[in-house]
């Protein structure tokens, strides 16, 4: 499968929810479409489309949910999770919207005693769990916090992440993916997608592979103690405060960078004092001290630009995806006939397979063909 094409998605935020005769139907068909997937192709490749923005938002319009919505996010994984949870397909997900994301957790508890993990493995499945959102709502900062989490695990011990944030003041959402397997560090590149509305000019991008020099700094401004950290970020003139070069001549302004706005207040000062006490020998360790938050990491970027002459990267990370669809009648009302129909069509597929017959399944792999070579104007 081609995962190269891209294009635009807006991701609004829309009030109300799906409608239970759409659900209903979305369950069944998504069932059927992931039955598909892993017997034909395996655990791996579908945590891998799971992971792709375009696949991900391609499902959930084939499903016939909106193609713009924030809630494309949080009702398809609401709806797999029913798919995967309530049938033994070697596939589960645990966390979903709000309070449910709080409870991935425990319910990785739970997923061990299913899958049989060891110890060591489920701590690994939750580490995994508080490091991608740590990153997405930490390290990464556009002004979009989670509010969704929902994490696939395999019974092999891999994993995909799907979860989204929304910035309140343009009211538009954003969607991380994340794959197991598909990258070396936490705190490098680790993305396998990124999907959003906006471009924005400025955001603190530390896990870019650009920001290196700042990650190993970052660790070294902790190491040095949280006085002389209070102190450096207190001498550093906030933007609208005048300067003795004003009035004075010889003296350089010192150069204040917009994009930074950090109290001094909503720094958390005591897990900078934990992560003093405890030494993290890297930026990765550093982040998961409970406590490091988004004003930790800005005033750590402050202090190393302004200070150090070390700049973390600020270029949107963000990548672009496209569908199209919809339960608002955007381009055209559901069909229920058709929708049914597709259905049966998939259900009886999958049975006719159980039973040796791949006639309808082929005929589905020429049509995937036969569609891939349309052009669409």
């Amino acid at each position: 499968m081609d995962f190269q094409r891209v294009g635009v998605a807006d991701l609004i935020l829309h009030n109300g929810k799906a409608p239970s005769w759409l659900i209903k139907r979305m369950v069944r068909l998504g069932s059927t479409i992931v039955k598909l997937i892993i017997d034909e192709y395996g655990h791996r490749e579908f945590l891998l489309r799971l992971s792709n923005p375009v696949w991900f938002q391609a499902l959930s319009c084939a499903l016939a949910y909106d193609w713009d919505s924030s809630g494309t996010t949080t009702v398809l994984c609401g709806v797999l999770k029913n798919v995967l949870n309530q049938q033994d397909l070697g596939v589960k997900a645990v966390g979903g919207k709000g309070k449910l994301s709080q409870l991935s957790l425990n319910e990785i508890d739970g997923l061990s005693k299913i899958y049989d993990f060891s110890e060591e493995e489920s701590k690994r499945l939750k580490y995994a769990s508080r490091m991608t959102a740590k990153i997405d709502n930490v390290a990464v900062q556009a002004g979009y916090r989670l509010y969704h989490h929902t994490m696939f695990i395999s019974d092999d011990g891999s994993w995909a992440v799907v979860q989204q944030g929304m910035n309140p003041d343009l009211k538009t959402a954003r969607r991380f993916h994340w794959l197991s397997g598909s990258f070396k560090s936490f705190v490098v590149e680790p993305h396998s997608g990124i999907i959003g509305s906006v471009v924005h000019n400025s955001v603190l991008n530390t896990v870019a592979k650009d920001s290196e020099e700042f990650r190993k700094l970052a660790v070294d401004l902790v190491k040095d103690g949280t006085e002389r950290l209070r102190r450096t970020l207190l001498s550093i003139r906030v933007e609208g405060q005048e300067a003795l070069s004003k009035w004075m001549t010889g003296l350089t302004e010192t150069p204040i960078i917009k994009a930074y706005k950090v109290d001094p207040k909503s720094v958390n000062w005591d897990s900078l004092k934990k992560a003093y006490e405890n030494a993290p020998n890297n930026y990765e360790e550093l982040l998961a001290i409970k406590g490091v938050g988004p004003s930790t990491v800005k005033a750590l970027a402050l202090i190393s630009e302004l200070v150090y002459g070390v700049q973390p990267s600020w270029k949107d990370p963000i990548k672009y995806s496209f569908a199209f669809g919809g339960k608002d009648g955007i381009p055209f009302p559901v069909k229920r006939r058709e929708y049914d129909e597709a259905i049966s069509f998939l259900e009886d597929a999958i049975s006719k397979a159980k039973l040796g017959s791949r006639d309808k399944i082929e005929a589905l792999k020429r049509l995937k063909n036969y569609a891939s070579k349309i052009q669409l104007v």
